[in-house]
């Protein structure tokens, strides 16, 4: 399992006014909580965030380092929400969760698609549903991805969280039944023009000239 550092501060200031002025100065407010812990509030640079989020490790386990005052502590944590502002797409607010490592907890996990696709080779098209799944397990059973070989999807056919097969100690949390992946088949557009004849059907005859009446 990775861990990731990150550096946070404790605010001693909740107010609006307060976290105004921390986004200002390139701060993120945050909060940290657990089900056996008190809230604690927090400020996290903005840059060390943006770093995590864009090489996809807000979804890993972050081991908090607490500044209070001179005073350290670590928690083990995972980003619960991270909130960004609607205009701008700046990070707005971080929520950290205490992650106990003898309580199983729920995970996205990733899905790695390996293997050269059969219903592809047979002129299909592949689609890809999900992924990640979700998964109840203890923090340090948690892989960093699952593999799934597609080499057997045929056109018309699917692969369900049924068929995925997990490692001793985690449970699967999605429905059963629901597809990560399938393979459709190609629709192919007519070549011809609705007005051209159909193959091996003859054109209609010409209607023929009528004749003149010879005045007698």
């Amino acid at each position: 399992m990775e861990i990731t550092d990150l550096t946070a501060e404790v605010r001693k200031e909740n107010k609006k006014g307060p976290a105004r002025r921390l986004r200002q100065q390139g701060f993120v407010p945050a909060i940290f909580y657990g089900a056996d812990t008190e809230n604690i509030p927090l400020a996290v640079k903005s840059a060390d965030l943006l770093k995590l989020h864009k090489e996809k490790k807000d979804h890993a386990f972050i081991k908090l380092i607490i500044d209070d005052g001179g005073k350290k502590t670590e928690k083990l944590s995972l980003i619960k929400e991270l909130q960004t502002q609607p205009l701008t797409g700046k990070l707005y607010h971080a929520d950290f969760y205490e992650v106990n490592m003898k309580k199983k907890l729920a995970f996205d996990l990733d899905l790695n698609f390996i293997g050269k696709c059969v219903g592809v080779e047979n002129g299909g098209e592949l689609q890809h549903i999900k992924r990640d799944v979700k998964v109840l397990c203890l923090p340090a059973d948690l892989p960093d991805h699952i593999d799934v070989d597609l080499t057997n999807l045929d056109i018309g056919h699917s692969i369900k969280v049924k068929d995925i097969q997990l490692p001793e100690g985690i449970a699967h949390l999605d429905p059963p039944d629901a597809a990560v992946a399938a393979v459709a088949a190609v629709r192919v557009a007519k070549a011809a023009s609705e007005t051209a004849p159909a193959e091996g059907e003859a054109a209609a005859p010409a209607e023929p000239a009528k004749e003149e009446k010879k005045e007698k």
